[in-house]
């Protein structure tokens, strides 16, 4: 399919479809023009109210789950992949862990300058990070935690122009 045939919400939709009703309790889709990231959510156990107990109860769900489904999971992003041309990443939440597994480490290249080449090796050289690549991963993050709501703006208009364009007149 090409780039512009689809929505991320029948990606979604597909899916959904997809996958088998007692995987998950909730599934987000998600992606960009290199992965789609595929999140399943699933039950917490209950095991009481200590912290420490949930938590290793959770991430024991979690790789139950993992294990469980990975033939199915890698015959279906197979098929997604073929399908819409972009690696196909999964992950599982469970209570307030999510792990993400089989997840793309995309290679971007960008020029910079004197002064952002400098933030970068200031952050190797604290120890922040180990290389320049590791530091401006770092940078990203921390931008996208602090300024997230704008972020998600931006995509919330970006989604707008998407559809708008997509209605418009077919230019042959």
């Amino acid at each position: 399919m090409s780039e512009h045939t689809w929505t991320w919400d029948e990606v979604r939709a597909w899916f959904v479809g997809r996958l088998p009703d007692d995987w998950f309790v909730e599934v987000t889709v998600r992606g960009d023009r290199d992965e789609i990231l595929v999140t399943g959510r699933v039950p917490e156990p209950a095991v009481g109210d200590d912290a420490d107990q949930r938590a290793v109860a959770a991430r024991s769900r979690i790789e139950g789950v993992r294990e469980q489904t990975r033939e199915a999971r890698i015959a279906i992003a197979a098929d997604a992949e073929r399908r819409w041309g972009r690696k196909v990443s999964w992950a599982v939440v469970c209570g307030d862990i999510e792990q993400r597994f089989t997840t793309a480490s995309v290679p971007v290249m960008t020029r910079l300058r004197l002064d952002e080449r400098r933030v970068l090796d200031t952050l190797i050289d604290a120890g922040v990070a180990r290389s320049r690549s590791d530091a401006l991963g770092w940078c990203v993050r921390l931008v996208g935690r602090h300024q997230g709501e704008w972020i998600d703006q931006l995509r919330a208009a970006m989604e707008h122009v998407e559809k708008v364009r997509a209605e418009g007149p077919e230019v042959a």
